[in-house]
C-alpha cells in the first residue's frame, strides 16, 4: 500500500520540476533531430533510442503533444513551432483514422492543446488558425463516435480488436467526443440521422463503469473493489456481455495496471468536465445525479484499488496478478524494484494514475469531501514525487526517453530486456513520457496560480 506523504505540497516539487523540464526539452530535441520518421511513429525505446512497433498509429499525438506541453511549461518558442509544424504536417491522417479507438490520445493532445493555448492567451489569437484546430477536433470526435457497438443497455466505442471489444483505456478517448459536441458539431449517420456525441460519450463511460470496473459485488470469483479488466467481450448479435479478457495484462481476471490508470484518469477528468454542463443538458441521459454517481463510484474504486495494490512509493508492477510477483516476497511493503528478477514495474501507469488521483482529490475537496479528497490529492503528489527522481527520471541525456521503466506489452514480449537482466527495464514509452509531462504541467500550473489545466480548456 502506498505510504502517503501528508506534508508534501505542490511547491515542494518546484526544484524537481525545473530540472524535469530542462531534461524534457533535451529529449524532445533529440527525437526531433534524430528519429527517422520514415519508420513510422516512435512508440518505445530500445537501448535508449526510440523505435516503432507496427500495431496501430496511436502515439504520434503524444510525440508532438509533448512539444506543445513543453512550450506551455517553459514558454520556449521552438517547442511551439515543433508542435505546430508537425501537427499540420502529419496529424491529418489521425483525424480521419477510422481503425482506432485513440482519437482522444492523438488529436486532443495536439489540436486540442494548441486550441487551449490560444483560448488561454498563451499564443496569439488567429481566427483561421482557431477554425483549423476546431475543425480537426470536430471531425476527430465524429470519427471516434462512429466506432459504435450497441448493447442491451447502451453502447460503447469498440477497440481496434473489433466490434465485440470494449477496452478500458478508451475512456480517455471520450474527450474527443465531448469536445466535438461542445464545439457544436453535428454528427450525422444514415438518412441524415443526427447522432448526439455527448450521449455516445456518456453511454461509453457508463459501459466502462459497468463492465470494465469491478466493485466487490459478486460478478465473479475475482471481483474486488476497484479491479479492472483490460477488455470486456460482448456478443454483438444479441448485445450481451460475455466475459472479461486482457490483451496487455496477464489475464482477464487480473488487473493490468496501465488499464487501471487509464480508468482512474478518465473517470476523474470526465467528472470535472461534467461540472461545466447545465442540469438541463443532462436530463435526457438520466440526470446529473445518476451520471455523477456511476462516474464517482468508478473513480473512487479504481483509485482505491491502485492505492492498496501498489508498493509504498506509488510505482506499480505491470499487472497486480502477474504470475511471479509472489517470488518478490512482501513487494507491497517496500519500494518497487525495477531491477528485480521476476516481474517488471510500469512507471507509465504511475504517471497516468497520479493525474487521476490528483484530479479526483481536487474534485472531492471542491465538493466538500475535504478529508477523502485530501487523501487522494496527497497520494497523487506522493506518486509524482517518486517519478521526478531516479531511478524513474531519465537523467542520461543520450537516452531519448524521459520516464524510465515503462512497459508496453509484457505478454507479447515486445519490451527490451537489457543484457544481464531477466526482465524488461530501463526503457521509455511515448505515452509514459507524454503523461509525466502532462501531470508535471498540471502541478506546475497550480504552483504558479495559472488556469487549472483540463482538456476542455480548449472550448
Amino acid at each position: 500500500m502506498i505510504n502517503i506523504d501528508y506534508k508534501l505540497q505542490p511547491s515542494d516539487l518546484t526544484a524537481k520540476l525545473k530540472s524535469f523540464w530542462e531534461l524534457s526539452g533535451k529529449k524532445i530535441h533529440s527525437i526531433e533531430q534524430n528519429y527517422d520518421v520514415s519508420k513510422g511513429s516512435p512508440v518505445f525505446t530500445r537501448q535508449g533510442k526510440y523505435t516503432t512497433r507496427g500495431w496501430t498509429e496511436w502515439t504520434q499525438g503524444f510525440q508532438f503533444g509533448s512539444a506543445i506541453l513543453q512550450f506551455d511549461a517553459t514558454s520556449e518558442q521552438d517547442f511551439l513551432e515543433i508542435g505546430r509544424k508537425n501537427t499540420l504536417k502529419v496529424m491529418a491522417a489521425h483525424i480521419s483514422h477510422i481503425g482506432v479507438h485513440d482519437h482522444g490520445f492523438n488529436n486532443v493532445s495536439t489540436y486540442g492543446n494548441l486550441l487551449r493555448l490560444m483560448r488561454e492567451g498563451k499564443i496569439a489569437f488567429n481566427e483561421w488558425e482557431k477554425n483549423f484546430y476546431e475543425l480537426a477536433l470536430k471531425i476527430s470526435g465524429a470519427v471516434q463516435a462512429s466506432r459504435w457497438t450497441p448493447i442491451k443497455n447502451g453502447g460503447y466505442i469498440h477497440s481496434f480488436n473489433g466490434s465485440h471489444s470494449l477496452f478500458v483505456d478508451t475512456i480517455r478517448s471520450c474527450r474527443a467526443l465531448v469536445v466535438s459536441h461542445q464545439l457544436g458539431h453535428i454528427f450525422q449517420g444514415e438518412g441524415d440521422v443526427k447522432i448526439n456525441m455527448l450521449d455516445r460519450a456518456l453511454q461509453h463511460i457508463k459501459a466502462t463503469a459497468d463492465y470494465s470496473v469491478f466493485y466487490g459485488e459478486g460478478r465473479d470469483s475475482y471481483d474486488i473493489w476497484g479491479r479492472t479488466a483490460h477488455e470486456s467481450v460482448f456478443n454483438v448479435k444479441d448485445g450481451n456481455f460475455r466475459c472479461p479478457n486482457s490483451q496487455q495484462g496477464y489475464t482477464g481476471f487480473t488487473t493490468w495496471t496501465r488499464g487501471l490508470a487509464w480508468a482512474m484518469c478518465g473517470f476523474s477528468e470526465e467528472l470535472e468536465f461534467l461540472e461545466t454542463l447545465e442540469d438541463s443538458e443532462l436530463e435526457a441521459f438520466g440526470g446529473r445525479t445518476l451520471i455523477e454517481n456511476y462516474m464517482l463510484k468508478a473513480a473512487r474504486a479504481t483509485c482505491d484499488f491502485y492505492i492498496e495494490q501498489t508498493p509504498i512509493d506509488g510505482i506499480p508492477y505491470w499487472d497486480t496478478g502477474a504470475p511471479n510477483l509472489h517470488k518478490l516476497g512482501d513487494y507491497l511493503g517496500k519500494k518497487a524494484n525495477p531491477y528485480n528478477d521476476f516481474e517488471p514495474v510500469d512507471s507509465s501507469a504511475a504517471a497516468i494514475g497520479s493525474q487521476g488521483l490528483l484530479r479526483l482529490g481536487n474534485y472531492l475537496i471542491k465538493k466538500g469531501e475535504k478529508e477523502a479528497g485530501q487523501k487522494y490529492w496527497q497520494i497523487g503528489l506522493t506518486v509524482l514525487n517518486s517519478l521526478l527522481e531516479e531511478p524513474y527520471l531519465s537523467i542520461n541525456e543520450s537516452h531519448q526517453g524521459l520516464l524510465l521503466h515503462s512497459i508496453y506489452h509484457q505478454p507479447n514480449g515486445w519490451d527490451y530486456v537489457p543484457e544481464g537482466s531477466k526482465i524488461a527495464n530501463g526503457e521509455s514509452s511515448m505515452w509514459g513520457d507524454y503523461h509525466i509531462r502532462e501531470v508535471a504541467l498540471y502541478v506546475q500550473k497550480i504552483i504558479n496560480n495559472e488556469p487549472y489545466y483540463t482538456f476542455y480548456n480548449c472550448l
